[in-house]
């Protein structure tokens, strides 16, 4: 067993981690060592784990728990992407999510993280042109998280979404890296025209709270959105914006927003 540890620690430290963590966990609080044996220990990789947590969560009557296993595990085998950047969001998420302290946490916990791991498996599905089963992962994701991201809309790795609560993502949508949102957020079209209709989400932006960003419009890489602002145009880079609708009001204030998570601003005259 010490032998596997190692091995581990020295090809995969996030899941080294992720293991300590749940061995601590039941000791803490024994009562919950079904749950994390089912989906930590009893596993071999950070892969399998997801693909677990994946199946549990999105089962129904309408679909198997095995079958979506099996889909998971087809996804996480087929494309290494997935697992790489679920170690970037996870490891964003404990970065900088003040309530979070172990990997353990968004893993088991945070329905922002575990939405997003699933929409990666659901845009997986998309490009392989297995649209309705895409879809049907986009259904349950905002059925069980309240999370509604189009499986054709593309997000970058490092993406944490706090609380997670009413999160719309539209088909068109592109997220960069190192992107952070809160709740209620919306990237969303303008009316009922198709085509490319929605947000293009630089690099490094932080999006607050109820936020509405609505249209084929680009936000610059660095930038802060504040909370309930309503975007409609384009934002240069390193800009903080403000209002309904949104106006430039200053500065971004930092050279990483979405990791320094500080969303307090002064107008600037």
């Amino acid at each position: 067993m010490a032998e596997h540890k190692k091995s581990v620690a020295t090809v995969d430290p996030v899941w080294q981690r992720v293991c300590e963590e749940a061995v601590q966990a039941i000791a803490a609080e024994p009562l919950l060592g079904g749950l994390v044996h089912s989906s930590i220990l009893h596993h071999p990789s950070f892969e399998r784990t997801l693909a677990y947590r994946f199946s549990l969560k999105l089962a129904s009557a309408e679909m198997s728990e095995q079958i979506l296993r099996e889909i998971a595990d087809e996804a996480f085998a087929a494309d290494e992407k997935l697992g790489q950047y679920a170690r970037a969001d996870i490891t964003a998420v404990l970065d900088r999510d003040p309530a979070c302290n172990r990997y353990l946490q968004p893993l088991l916990f945070f329905k922002g993280y575990q939405a997003v791991q699933a929409y990666r498996i659901g845009h997986w599905l998309w490009q392989q042109g297995r649209r309705d089963l895409a879809y049907f992962v986009q259904m349950r994701v905002s059925e069980v998280f309240g999370v509604d991201i189009h499986p054709a809309a593309k997000l970058g790795r490092g993406l944490m979404i706090d609380h997670a609560h009413s999160i719309v993502i539209g088909e068109t949508a592109v997220v960069g890296d190192n992107v952070s949102m809160l709740h209620s957020v919306t990237l969303g079209g303008t009316g009922k025209e198709d085509g490319d209709r929605h947000p293009k989400i630089g690099n490094g932006v932080l999006i607050g709270a109820g936020a509405k960003i609505l249209g084929n419009i680009r936000v610059g890489n660095c930038c802060r959105i504040a909370a309930g602002s309503v975007v409609l145009q384009d934002i240069p880079n390193c800009k903080t914006v403000a209002g309904v609708p949104a106006r430039v009001v200053g500065e971004a204030g930092c050279d990483q927003p979405a990791v320094m998570m500080d969303q307090m601003f002064e107008r600037e005259a």
